[in-house]
């Protein structure tokens, strides 16, 4: 992949990527051109916090290929970390640009996660919404662990598919997990972990406004949705995460950062 991608901006450990949308669909078609595995992470305040819980699971996110910076907290932190030109790239806007291209190239898709239904629905919007778009299959596996032979057969008929991408949304930590494990046994050259972005772009949940995603505000706008499965998660993680950003940012030398040229 092209050196000007490499750049990453370690964010209390977690290397996110310095890119822009436009970076990341450039990146996207070099690995389906050269066919090398590669997974992608979309992450923001959550992501970064589970990593900081789970040395494992940071591994798997400065180990992939792109690690982008999903909300705007990953947004401020590199341009006050000295890299000015990175942009948001928003799961949901990644894959639906992703998608507009794979029509217009040829790409095929596969859909992998969600709760029962999604994924087909998912196909059948982007399917709508982009003509010529090549779906080449979806699963919507049960939430809990699979079997080594439940987990051969899901591998067996995707590979069977021959999809270019495999978008995987299993929210995370757990789509980060089933990346790793399994970019060396799929044939398909990209797998990208986008969570959420299967409700939203199959219409099941609604996305916040524009102006509140510009201002870092979507976790408000997804908690007053979702109470009872997002307020712990965000009361517990937001406040922790502003103390050690602020950690950070007084003592850089803490995290340091590194660049490809």
């Amino acid at each position: 992949m092209s050196d000007w991608c490499q750049d990453r901006v370690n964010i209390l450990g977690v290397k996110v990527s310095a890119i822009t949308i436009r970076d990341a669909l450039i990146a996207i078609e070099e690995r389906l051109g050269d066919r090398k595995p590669f997974y992608i992470c979309v992450t923001g305040v959550h992501g970064v916090m589970e990593c900081q819980r789970d040395a494992s699971l940071r591994v798997i996110h400065n180990a992939s290929g792109l690690t982008v910076p999903d909300g705007m907290p990953m947004v401020w932190m590199s341009h006050w970390l000295g890299f000015p030109k990175v942009e948001r790239v928003y799961g949901p806007d990644l894959m639906l640009a992703t998608t507009e291209l794979s029509a217009k190239r040829g790409y095929r898709n596969f859909y992998y996660g969600g709760a029962p239904g999604t994924a087909d629905r998912l196909a059948t919007v982007l399917g709508a919404k982009c003509p010529g778009l090549e779906i080449v299959g979806t699963i919507s596996p049960p939430f809990r662990p699979l079997t080594p032979e439940e987990d051969d057969e899901i591998v067996a008929k995707i590979n069977a598919a021959r999809p270019d991408i495999v978008w995987v949304g299993l929210s995370t930590p757990r789509q980060e997990r089933w990346m790793a494990a399994h970019a060396g046994r799929l044939t398909a050259p990209v797998l990208a972990g986008v969570g959420a972005a299967f409700d939203f772009l199959s219409g099941n949940k609604s996305q916040a406004p524009r102006w509140m995603q510009r201002h870092g505000l979507e976790w408000l706008f997804r908690m007053a949705k979702e109470p009872r499965r997002l307020a712990k998660r965000y009361v517990t993680n937001n406040p922790v995460f502003v103390y050690r950003a602020l950690g950070q940012l007084l003592s850089p030398e803490r995290f340091p950062q590194t660049r490809s040229s």
